[in-house]
């Protein structure tokens, strides 16, 4: 028997929460916000370059992209320090340390599950191959 999931599990949430959740879980579930939100947390305030060292793969256009989103949804506070040449750090907000605390079970659950997973995974690419 399979567990059948509800469309919509709060049924009477207001459309406007229902809007900013699924434009906020789109924007922050994408790897790099993930990734920069690991490295703030683990390093604490950082300097832009430093956090384009610690995501590794990460461009300096889409650091940037993602940095302002963040920064934009309250994830991250950016200080500029008055100095030549100009000094940017960021640190994550307690919104973001939350939203990071929220997915910690994402990562629980993918542990729990990866040797599922990677065997789900091999049978599909088997299956894969032999419909070739």
């Amino acid at each position: 028997m399979t567990a059948q999931l509800p469309t919509k599990p709060w049924p009477d949430t207001d459309p406007h929460v229902d809007a900013l959740v699924t434009d906020v879980i789109g924007r922050v579930a994408d790897k790099w916000t993930m990734l920069i939100l690991e490295v703030l947390a683990d390093h604490g305030e950082q300097r832009f370059t430093r956090i384009g060292k610690l995501v590794p793969g990460i461009s300096q256009k889409m650091l940037t992209q993602t940095l302002r989103q963040m920064e934009r949804d309250g994830l991250v506070q950016r200080t500029v320090h008055p100095v030549i040449p100009p000094r940017v750090e960021y640190r994550l907000t307690e919104l973001g340390y939350s939203l990071g605390a929220a997915f910690c079970g994402v990562w629980t659950w993918a542990e729990h599950n990866l040797t599922r997973i990677e065997a789900a995974r091999a049978a599909f690419d088997t299956r894969q191959q032999n419909d070739r």
